[in-house]
């Protein structure tokens, strides 16, 4: 449909068609981008159904090799991930040691 230079000399019938057509429109680029953000946020299609994604660090839950190894017994080891274990700590205060003591060489 050609539209005319000014939308005051259009017909009421040719208005209420531009007006439908105008709604058509914007409902299919809503529907469009509707799908878009689902596919974003990981909803597959429309049938409310999640896709199981994976969040976070690729490296959590690997293990990591020891890097501190207790002075008193060398089967206790930390990676140096986390809070400091209890065993580093009580070895630190009762030799005052720093924590470069533990180190694995």
């Amino acid at each position: 449909m050609a539209r005319p230079k000014s939308l005051t000399k259009m017909s009421l019938e040719a208005l209420v068609e531009l007006r439908d057509s105008v709604i058509a429109t914007i409902g299919q680029r809503a529907a469009e981008l509707q799908e878009q953000l689902s596919h974003l946020r990981g909803i597959d299609g429309g049938n409310g159904s999640t896709r199981a994604r994976k969040r976070g660090s690729a490296l959590k839950g690997r293990k990591v090799a020891a890097k501190y190894r207790s002075k008193k017994d060398p089967k206790l080891t930390w990676a140096g991930r986390g809070a400091t274990p209890r065993w580093m700590r009580e070895e630190m205060k009762a030799r005052k040691l720093n924590k470069e003591a533990f180190l694995i060489r």
